[in-house]
């Protein structure tokens, strides 16, 4: 099927270039076109009336699946949330539960703008089964600890899910260095030196997690990891709110990138992600939401306003993190560091995940700076249109193909389930 997006305003993301005036064409799941008007012979034409479409926002670091515990565990710091809040509740949890839940999350992406998702939860199974048929771009992310039983269960995961379906995928990750002993991180490092792939895992989210490996091994996270030989090609750390000097320069040398969950951060009192310190070290930053129990909103607009917001405090800089970097970061980097590479622009040959801003709303005029009206007063209510793959999804207000008030049903039934531990 072929389509014409018309009368747009198109930041193609390549470069921080002149907004486009213009059409997108696709053909089936692909771009065709990217340019000035050129009518021609299309299945559907969409009128955009001068909104703005952008590639997609990835969410790079999630966990679906705990839509069950929106506001059910708050206030509290995380080792207390995690250890005696949501480990008891998880070890409740099916695999159909998840396969709910985690639709209910992609219900919540749609209206955020969010076409892509890098998930770590318990059934990546039923979460892939879950995307696949909701239409949701989803890399689901192994988080093998100490409790999960044998690696070969990652390695049957990294098989099984790869190459089954174009909307999925799976990369080898590890919970934390805090839920492994040795013998697992080093399980996890013979696993990667097999595949030559990278590693995915949460790291340095607080200063408690980060000064205990220190007194385990006389290491940061980081550093022990290197040691171990896990950074050999190159990886992804969520959180990374406590690095030190030192671990920057590895993950300068090792091409470690990290994905920033600020909501979810400063909900939890974690602290403030040095972003501005990242950024001169050449290591390139993506947005998560972290989970909806502990951000508890998948929101991308305040993840935006945060990352930038959030760095202006901690330099007492107001010129830090330009608006521009963090649209960057939510459409470009967030795309690499799920390595997905042919969704991060809108170009000929790329895919169709696009998203439409609505500029006819008071925060969008008046029409000076589009791209830092998108990052300073943009909200989930400019969110006109998202497209992945080619599909209308979400538009206007209403959901396209996924009948809305079913999954409400299904996940209200499974947290009255899972709510009393």
């Amino acid at each position: 099927m072929t389509k014409r997006l018309y009368n747009a305003r198109i930041i193609t993301m390549l470069r921080d270039e002149d907004i486009i005036e213009g059409d997108i064409h696709i053909d089936g799941n692909r771009i065709t076109y990217v340019g000035p008007s050129k009518p021609g012979t299309f299945d559907e034409e969409i009128d955009c009336e001068g909104n703005v479409l952008l590639p997609g926002f990835k969410n790079a670091h999630t966990h679906s699946g705990m839509t069950a515990f929106r506001s059910l565990a708050d206030d509290l710091n995380l080792q207390d949330w995690l250890f005696q809040e949501i480990f008891p509740r998880e070890d409740k949890m099916t695999g159909e539960d998840i396969f709910w839940l985690s639709k209910l999350a992609f219900l919540e992406y749609l209206t955020s703008g969010i076409t892509a998702c890098a998930d770590m939860y318990l059934t990546p199974e039923t979460t892939a089964e879950a995307a696949e048929q909701f239409g949701m771009r989803c890399q689901m992310v192994s988080g093998f600890n100490k409790f999960s039983g044998p690696i070969d269960i990652v390695e049957k995961r990294f098989n099984e899910l790869n190459g089954r379906n174009p909307l999925t995928g799976f990369l080898m990750g590890l919970h934390a260095e805090y839920t492994c002993d040795k013998s697992t991180l080093e399980a996890m490092s013979e696993l990667l030196h097999k595949y030559k792939a990278p590693l995915y895992v949460h790291m340095s989210e607080t200063k408690t997690e980060h000064e205990e490996c220190k007194g385990r091994y006389n290491l940061t996270p980081m550093a022990l990891f290197d040691e171990l030989g896990l950074w050999d090609f190159g990886g992804t750390i969520y959180h990374g709110v406590w690095v030190e000097d030192a671990d920057m320069d590895i993950m300068k040398k090792r091409g470690i990138r990290v994905v920033s969950n600020p909501g979810s951060n400063t909900k939890l009192a974690s602290g403030i992600a040095p972003i501005t310190k990242y950024m001169q070290k050449g290591i390139e930053i993506s947005l998560g939401t972290d989970g909806p129990s502990s951000n508890n909103c998948l929101d991308f607009f305040r993840e935006m306003f945060l990352v930038t917001g959030l760095a202006k405090l901690r330099d007492n800089d107001p010129k830090a993190v330009d608006a521009y970097e963090v649209l960057k970061m939510a459409c470009v980097n967030g795309a690499h560091a799920m390595g997905l590479f042919d969704n991060d622009a809108l170009a000929e040959g790329k895919l169709a995940d696009i998203i439409m801003i609505d500029m006819h709303q008071p925060n969008m005029q008046p029409i000076l700076n589009i791209k830092k009206n998108i990052v300073y007063s943009g909200s989930k209510s400019n969110i006109k249109m998202t497209m992945i793959d080619g599909r209308i999804l979400y538009r206007d207000g209403r959901f396209i193909g996924t009948d809305a008030e079913e999954v409400y049903e299904k996940c209200n039934e499974i947290t009255a389930r899972l709510k009393d531990i």
